[in-house]
């Protein structure tokens, strides 16, 4: 795979690409899971850590993950919300942004550059694993021939330990972070994502590890006590800021001479139920910056998985339809937030309510709330806008009842970040979606995985196999892995 140098954002393209395209293939040209980063000569570090900095905001723009959790709706080419077959290859990201992570934990200047990139990997390998299921993990990245795929529970564990790890690693003496384009080598705010990345895992996991004092909550409970902290204020957000011009943020890009993506009628139904004030940013009227309707706020949703035929008669007829994001919320130099404080807050209301904690169920979930509105730029909710019974936590903490409620927040804050609002859907089953009337897979359900991609077979045919023998009902996008069974 061709590597880009010092280029800032130069490989944006590629994982942009990668993630907003529903329907393109990778070929062999992309790599494999094992190239070895240990025989690289002379890398320049600082510009691999900008390089993978610069591609992740393609991770919280995944319009697949949107169209799967009802986020988006498609305008004009359906065949994504329509579940066609999602086989897709994972190989690029191996010989792309985990080959040059690698490269950084094998040769890095110091110890601290090398916790940062311990802590991305597994960010990125958590993805990877929440689409795929099993991928090769413990033996990928070493040059040493096709990698087994490891099961999704012992990735699981390596992402904890290797979280752990990473904190532990980075000290004030341990070097300078440089191209750090994400938090300008501030070692306390990487020690805080890398533990809220961990409350993340932890709480993924609540299907398998549900009761007080089981391993997902002993995870939770090590990460939440950390010394060093969380995220609990937005300006320590997981957030990636473009510049504009040529490095574009992701949402303009999608918007920028097409328009095959719009808020799903769905969500916007849900947002009207709840007279969420949020609503006033997550839908737009124009694409067209010029437009006096590009910072004109849009309620009225996208049908949902419907045929195009009708969706383009739908759509003309109905011009004034939500676009995702009102215009000032996707400009060319807006950014990406890929992990929050209204996520962590959130994720420990659940913990409490979970009987996981003795913190203060109610008091987290609103803090969550109000982060998240204040995220947007918007001001806290009214206070009855927490006793409608669509909101309210009407039972006691500690007996897990309350799951609904907060399972739907979670999705809310989490919007438009596609991937998570997916996960979160298939981990608690909240908001309940409909599948698509015009569905064209033969279950008419909505994917629960991607499948293992032409790549995969081709040039790890035995390692594919046996990891496709494992799930219940064989590589399809209707078989549930470890996690979400």
């Amino acid at each position: 795979m061709k590597k880009f140098g010092l280029k800032i954002f130069g490989v944006s393209v590629f994982l942009t690409t990668l993630f907003l395209s529903s329907c393109k293939r990778y070929s062999s040209d992309f790599g494999d899971t094992n190239v070895n980063p240990g025989v690289t000569s002379s890398p320049l570090f600082n510009a691999l850590l900008t390089n993978v900095l610069a591609n992740l905001g393609g991770y919280g723009a995944s319009t697949r993950g949107g169209l799967y959790c009802q986020y988006f709706s498609e305008t004009q080419y359906t065949d994504v919300s329509l579940y066609s077959l999602p086989q897709l290859n994972f190989e690029g990201e191996y010989s792309g942004v985990l080959y040059d992570l690698q490269n950084i934990i094998d040769n890095g200047p110091n110890d601290n550059m090398k916790a940062v990139a311990r802590i991305l990997k597994s960010y990125i390998f958590s993805t990877i694993t929440d689409r795929w299921g099993d991928v090769p993990y413990s033996q990928a990245l070493k040059g040493k021939g096709n990698a087994a795929f490891d099961r999704q529970q012992d990735i699981y564990n390596g992402l904890f330990n290797e979280l752990a790890a990473a904190v532990n690693q980075l000290t004030p003496t341990g070097g300078a972070i440089t191209g750090d384009i994400m938090y300008g080598g501030n070692i306390a705010k990487w020690k805080k994502f890398a533990n809220s990345l961990r409350l993340r895992l932890a709480i993924q996991i609540t299907k398998r590890f549900p009761a007080p004092g089981g391993y997902a909550a002993n995870q939770f409970l090590a990460a939440l006590n950390h010394p060093d902290g969380i995220i609990t204020d937005n300006a320590d957000n997981f957030e990636l800021k473009y510049p504009g011009g040529n490095y574009q943020q992701p949402w303009f890009s999608l918007y920028n001479g097409r328009r095959d993506y719009g808020e799903s009628e769905p969500m916007t139904t849900l947002m009207t139920s709840l007279s969420d004030g949020r609503q006033q940013v997550f839908g737009g009227r124009s694409e067209d910056p010029s437009s006096p309707d590009f910072l004109v706020s849009s309620s009225l949703g996208v049908p949902y998985g419907r045929v195009r035929g009708f969706m383009e008669n739908w759509t003309s007829a109905n011009p004034g339809w939500a676009r995702i994001l009102r215009g000032d919320k996707r400009l060319a130099n807006g950014s990406i937030v890929l992990l929050s404080a209204a996520e962590t807050f959130l994720l420990r209301a659940e913990a409490a309510d979970r009987g996981w904690t003795t913190e203060n169920m109610n008091n987290l979930y609103q803090q969550g709330i109000n982060a998240s509105f204040a995220q947007w730029g918007l001001p806290a909710p009214p206070a009855s806008y927490f006793t409608q019974s669509g909101v309210a936590l009407a039972n006691p903490q500690g007996t897990a009842a309350n799951i609904r409620n907060i399972a739907i927040q979670q999705y809310i804050a989490a919007y438009p970040d596609g991937l998570r609002g997916w996960c979160i859907w298939r981990r608690t089953g909240f908001p309940t979606l409909t599948p698509a009337p015009d569905a064209t897979n033969s279950s008419r359900q909505i994917p629960r995985r991607y499948v293992y991609g032409l790549q995969s077979y081709g040039t790890n045919s035995a390692a594919t196999q046996e990891a496709a023998s494992r799930l219940p009902g064989g590589d399809t996008q209707d078989s549930r892995f470890w996690w979400d069974q």
